[in-house]
């Protein structure tokens, strides 16, 4: 791959937005689906936090899952994906290389179940956009429902959840240059307090209620980007590890659950390409 320019690098510091409860008190909720006009897609707001973020180029293997809720790798090899536009065919080619990814990487892992996943370009046409707001993608409520609805039987959900479990989101941008605009800037979970996460229902039109979480702003929080990211290399991000709940359990577990969002570098150049990624959901099971 030809790189026209040279990425920029280094610690940033950046406006990330965080959460703001509902002036009414309510239960924050998101709505899914088709928005009738007129009607707001969520209830709560947001407020835009100055915030450091560190570059982790140079020192991609000192992050752990465990620890940090997030895993960097590079060297990755070419997918046989030809386009990453039709979701059967992302479906046939691509889902296999993220099994294999995580039964690889994981330690201990002995079932992957993938269960979506969702494309977002900068362009004004894309139906799903960069998401510049901190969140997490699952809650240990939203986990459950997940392991029910995916799992072959009862009686298989019931196994599965008789041992670790977690779910762990792949990421991968599809620029042939370097990702510029709109970077992942994500927090380490050894720096996220319980109290930061908020639970938010997310309502589907069938009546379906999952749940996602809101992050509120905490100084303590220890947040990474990767700089000029690029399609050979993948983050695994981890949004909820019940070996984290298990009282007693190991120390190096620090929460399972990864803040993430989009946010917009300053230093980025007017014209830059704009980013186009992919993230594949999965369950991992194991040990």
């Amino acid at each position: 791959m030809a790189i026209t320019h040279q990425p920029f690098r280094g610690d940033v510091v950046a406006a990330l937005n965080f959460y703001s409860p509902p002036e009414d008190g309510s239960t924050p909720y998101n709505l899914a689906g088709d928005i009738p006009p007129g009607v707001p897609e969520r209830n709560y707001g947001s407020v835009a936090k100055e915030v450091l973020i560190h570059d982790a180029r140079g020192r991609e293997s000192d992050f752990t899952l465990d620890r940090d809720a997030f895993q960097i790798l590079r060297n990755q090899p070419p997918s046989s994906e030809p386009s990453f536009t039709d979701d059967a065919s992302i479906r046939k080619n691509y889902y296999p290389e993220v099994e294999r990814l995580l039964l690889n990487t994981v330690p201990g892992a002995t079932k992957v179940i993938l269960f979506d996943h969702t494309i977002r370009r900068t362009a004004p046409s894309s139906p799903r956009k960069p998401v510049s707001r901190v969140h997490i993608d699952q809650t240990h409520h939203s986990t459950l429902q997940r392991i029910h609805r995916h799992a072959s039987s009862p009686a298989e959900a019931a196994a599965l959840q008789s041992q670790r479990y977690r779910i762990i989101n792949v990421w991968r941008p599809l620029n042939l240059q370097p990702i510029e605009s709109s970077p992942l800037a994500f927090a380490s979970s050894s720096t996220l307090r319980a109290a930061d996460v908020v639970p938010v229902e997310h309502r589907y039109p069938a009546g379906y209620v999952g749940q996602t979480a809101a992050i509120r702003h905490h100084p303590a929080q220890a947040w990474y980007y990767l700089s000029g990211m690029t399609g050979d290399e993948r983050i695994l991000l981890e949004c909820f590890d019940s070996e984290a709940l298990r009282e007693g359990g190991s120390s190096a577990v620090a929460g399972g659950r990864v803040a993430h969002t989009a946010f917009e570098d300053p230093r980025t150049r007017e014209g830059a390409e704009g980013r186009e990624s992919i993230e594949v959901r999965a369950l991992v099971f194991g040990p």
